[in-house]
């Protein structure tokens, strides 16, 4: 592909202008500059603009060089413009950048190729938007039940350790006898009060520990058929997994690529060890002269509907389209399944946090009639 170099390079101008909801809608990235889901997004949408208005690649990523407001931004822009102009072609600079993947240097690299790198862009800017609705969609049912719970953890922490010993003082100075559910909380009080530290150092430890090991392929495998088998939310999971795979075959058999390479790019980019398993396993039957659907039907991840239209597929020579159908059911699936998970699950939570405080003020209050009638 040939690339211009006549456009003088200009230096990049920070933009030091503060815009409040820039911050509430940040993607926040933990241990690493990675250039985010989010990011490329928007990235690739403005590289194609710029592709298909006729400026060469060169001075196109020049142009976004300076639009980035982050320097890591800026920086990772400009390692990428000096890499173009020492030679190296668009694909290879991806391969080379730990902020971008193997999926994305092959869609690039057959676009290159192929002449169509315009359009590969635009299709890499589809598949981050769905990959971000899909996020968004995931997190928005999940938030509030997650706030209730933390909310939850406080105010039973809370009436455990300040709560709780106030009233078990009152009732050892005026001798009350205590019923069993009285004495269950106090019991359960005191040794939040005694082991609470070394309960929280623990469950740090723990989390910890999940961190270090959650990369071992025996664990990924343990949580992986674990998730499945979740009553209501396994199949839950299952979808939103399989709306990420039906995507990215979907961009990759666009750009032409073999199945069989597609499945591997696919095998590598989502972590999920099920649908890792069952893609190794189909690429191996493919090489071996089955057939796609064939080998998908020997898999309990991939349901019936997909086997039926992946044969139709294969039948009509429109797997491209086929796989567009998909994703787009599986994302309308795991949207409408989202709000159910949603609308179901918050109540539940209100009425379990309601039933502990209950629970906590009835043993405390029990105590309370008797006390009344000894100082009667």
């Amino acid at each position: 592909m040939g690339i211009k170099i006549s456009t003088p390079k200009k230096q990049p101008q920070k933009n030091n202008s503060f815009d409040i909801s820039k911050v509430l809608t940040k993607e926040i990235t933990l241990f690493g500059n990675a250039f985010s889901a989010k990011k490329k997004e928007q990235w690739y949408a403005e590289l194609n603009v710029l592709l298909k208005s006729g400026i060469d690649l060169r001075s196109g990523l020049e142009l976004l060089a300076e639009t980035q407001k982050k320097e890591k931004d800026q920086k990772l822009m400009q390692s990428m413009l000096s890499q173009l102009v020492d030679g190296s072609s668009f694909s290879d600079i991806l391969k080379k950048d730990k902020n971008f993947t193997d999926y994305e240097y092959y869609a690039v690299r057959i676009g290159e190729q192929t002449g169509q790198l315009a359009q590969i862009t635009i299709e890499l800017s589809e598949f981050y938007k769905r990959k971000n609705e899909l996020r968004r969609e995931i997190i928005s049912s999940l938030t509030y039940p997650i706030i209730v719970m933390c909310t939850a953890l406080l105010v039973i922490v809370f009436m455990l350790r300040y709560v709780v010993p106030m009233f078990v003082d009152i009732f050892r100075q005026n001798n009350v006898e205590l019923p069993g559910i009285t004495k269950g909380i106090i019991s359960f009080s005191d040794f939040i009060g005694t082991h609470g530290l070394a309960l929280l150092i623990g469950l740090l430890i723990g989390i910890g520990g999940i961190v270090f090991i959650s990369k071992k392929q025996w664990y990924r495998k343990i949580i992986g058929n674990f998730q499945l088998k979740l009553p209501i939310l396994g199949d839950y999971f299952r979808r939103i997994y399989m709306a990420q795979f039906t995507q990215a075959i979907s961009l990759l058999t666009s750009a032409k690529v073999p199945m069989v390479e597609s499945i591997d790019l696919v095998k590598n980019m989502i972590n999920f060890y099920p649908l890792q398993e069952g893609l190794e396993k189909a690429k191996q039957s493919i090489l071996t002269g089955g057939t796609l659907s064939t080998s998908f039907n020997n898999n309990p991840i991939f349901d019936k509907k997909m086997i039926a239209m992946v044969r139709v597929a294969e039948e009509t020579n429109q797997t491209e389209y086929i796989f567009q159908k998909l994703n787009e059911q599986y994302n309308q699936q795991v949207k409408y399944q989202s709000q159910i998970i949603s609308n179901v699950l918050n109540p539940m939570l209100t009425i379990f946090v309601g039933i502990i405080v209950g629970v906590i003020l009835i043993a405390m209050y029990l105590p309370m009639f008797r006390l009344s009638s000894v100082i009667g």
